[in-house]
């Protein structure tokens, strides 16, 4: 089971340094130059200090000690250059690397269906997306060459020994194996603890992301308590996590200690010995104690690195998972919708978000027809299933069994980028990004003109309301549109949805927020831009489908009554008859 486990973890860094680190390989090139120079130097200088005491000893020519100081000096100047180089090579590739993957993460996150982000809160996709790849931002800072470069650094010292004497080359590579030894064996008990820590750091962020968004409810409802209940359990549970997690990390620092103690004995000892019989000179002496020094900061570095890869097995283990999670909504094979109104069917349609057997589907067996450029009023009470209609049409969701057919295509054999541009749906709940307001309407698309822009909002009643904006469409907006009424921000997604010329307009309780002034206001350039466009209306409000054609109405899931909203209005013994005579609320409930 654990070696499965490794297998795939040596997979998921593989993966992630084919597809992010090497598209850097200049980069990488120029780095691995300057580490491989700098190791060189670093494995020289000792040479330089044992030629200086050396021959400062034989009292001879003062001339070879100036040169050595200054070779040194040189040396070491030259060291901390391309220490400093290194550092911006490193930082620009990290910084690159782990950019381009949360641009990945990010777009990943918005392919998927509905029903993973129901089940994942924006909390712990943020910590995903950020949170997980900042745990990884060392590993993509070249951290495999450094790992190469610090083990090709101690095989250099270990040769260098060995060229010495074979005792203390013999003992400093016993010394360097079991440290390396010791090092990784407290790895793989510590990593599980980092990625239990990261877990519940993700439900953390999450649960505080989900709450600081509903505060004004719940401080309406006077659940303060409960949700500060909540917190205050979430971090007792996490504590623990960090106390291991912690724990795990002071093992690795303290046997690095005992070991760097342990391997400096090691070198007095054996270098007292060999002093004594003679075999080495004081300078040698020295050049012994120098490297075993040296060999303490790969030895170092290298513990650091395997911390943060214990850091990054938990993060890429969580990154993987997310990526490697598929849309259960998937591209059609490029069937092509045609131009203008959309014809509308639901042809037999039955679906439910809990698919198991006892729970009651929230469509059933529905077959609805629309023509091209009508107009269906859909009425029903809470949860008889009229927004899950509007999100099936725009594929948020398969049905089980049925199709959706829009003009003549099922809309599971089209692209889903072109079957939402043909497709706009105008909610209740209004979305305003901190931007401009071009960029609030067009969301960055650049074949819209500021006169189309302009156009519209005239049509649509906000054309005096863009003159008062003080920089014109570059005026910039603030996020949840607290700078808008709830009429202008209404109106705004109005706006939004006609600039992409849909063929089918769905509004969900779209003029619920609007008082009766403004609800009047807009009628007519709303009725001037549906004209050449197909519409479901999603309405609790009767005023809200006087301009439909058709009716359907809905109860648990099913069509209680469908037909030319004239003629049932008409028929004195249709609901819809009824729902004009005594209310919505009365008939349906």
């Amino acid at each position: 089971m654990q070696s499965n486990s490794s297998g795939s973890s040596i997979k998921a860094y593989s993966r992630l340094l084919r597809q992010y680190l090497l598209p850097q390989r200049g980069t990488l090139i120029v780095l691995a130059v300057l580490l491989f120079a700098s190791i060189g130097m670093q494995l020289a200088n000792p040479q330089i200090i044992r030629f200086f005491i050396d021959t400062a000893q034989s009292h001879g020519d003062l001339k070879p000690l100036f040169i050595a100081a200054g070779l040194f000096l040189g040396f070491s100047i030259a060291q901390q250059i391309l220490s400093v180089l290194a550092t911006y090579f490193s930082e620009n590739i990290g910084w690159k690397t782990t950019n381009a993957l949360r641009v990945d993460l990010a777009t990943h996150c918005l392919s998927l269906d509905m029903s993973f982000h129901k089940s994942h809160t924006s909390g712990s996709l943020i910590e995903r997306v950020d949170g997980d790849v900042n745990a990884l931002a060392n590993f993509f800072s070249s951290m495999m060459i450094h790992l190469i470069g610090n083990v090709l650094l101690m095989a250099g010292i270990i040769v260098l020994l060995f060229r010495e004497n074979w005792l203390i080359g013999g003992g400093m590579t016993v010394f360097v194996v079991g440290a390396m030894w010791l090092i990784q064996w407290i790895r793989k008990y510590a990593a599980p603890m980092w990625s239990g820590w990261r877990q519940a750091n993700a439900e953390f962020y999450g649960f505080i992301g989900e709450h600081l968004e509903g505060t004004e409810d719940i401080r309406a409802n006077g659940a303060s308590g409960f949700v500060m209940g909540r917190f205050y359990k979430m971090i007792g549970s996490m504590l623990p996590l960090r106390v291991k997690a912690f724990m795990g990390f002071c093992a690795m620092w303290n046997t690095s200690i005992l070991v760097f103690a342990l391997g400096n004995a090691m070198a007095f000892g054996i270098s007292a010995y060999l002093w004594k019989a003679q075999a080495l000179s004081l300078g040698t002496v020295y050049l012994i104690f120098f490297y075993t020094e040296l060999l303490a900061k790969p030895i170092e570095k290298i513990r650091t690195q395997m911390e943060d890869l214990q850091k990054a097995d938990a993060s890429i283990s969580r990154i993987m998972q997310l990526l490697d999670t598929r849309s259960a909504i998937q591209d059609g094979e490029g069937a092509v919708l045609p131009d203008g109104p959309l014809h509308v069917e639901l042809r037999e349609v039955r679906f439910s978000y809990e698919e198991e057997a006892e729970n009651p589907p929230t469509i059933d067996r529905l077959n609805v027809q629309l023509k091209p450029g009508q107009v269906l009023g859909l009425l029903g009470r809470t949860g008889s299933g009229k927004t899950t209609i509007a999100r099936l049409l725009l594929r948020f969701y398969d049905p089980q069994s049925g199709a959706v057919m829009l003009g003549g295509v099922d809309i599971r054999k089209c692209k889903l980028a072109d079957l939402r541009k043909r497709v706009a749906m105008v909610t209740q709940n209004i979305e305003i990004m901190q931007g401009t307001v071009r960029d609030n309407l067009t969301f960055y698309d650049e074949s819209i003109s500021d006169e189309r822009i302009r156009e519209v909002l005239q049509e649509i009643g906000l054309g005096a309301w863009l003159e008062s904006m003080p920089e014109d469409l570059d005026t910039m907006l603030a996020s949840g549109g607290g700078s808008l009424s709830a009429g202008e921000a209404q109106l705004l997604a109005f706006a939004r949805v006609f600039l992409t010329d849909p063929g089918l307009v769905i509004m969900d309780e779209a003029s619920s927020r609007l008082d009766p002034l403004t609800e009047l206001r807009i009628e007519k350039a709303i009725s001037k831009l549906l004209a050449e466009r197909t519409c479901v209306i999603i309405a609790h409000r009767l005023t809200t489908v006087q301009r439909a054609d058709q009716i359907a109405i809905l109860d648990n899931g099913q069509l209680l009554e469908y037909g030319d909203r004239v003629q049932l209005a008409a028929d004195s013994s249709s609901r819809f008859s009824k729902l004009l005579t005594t209310g919505l609320e009365e008939v349906l409930t």
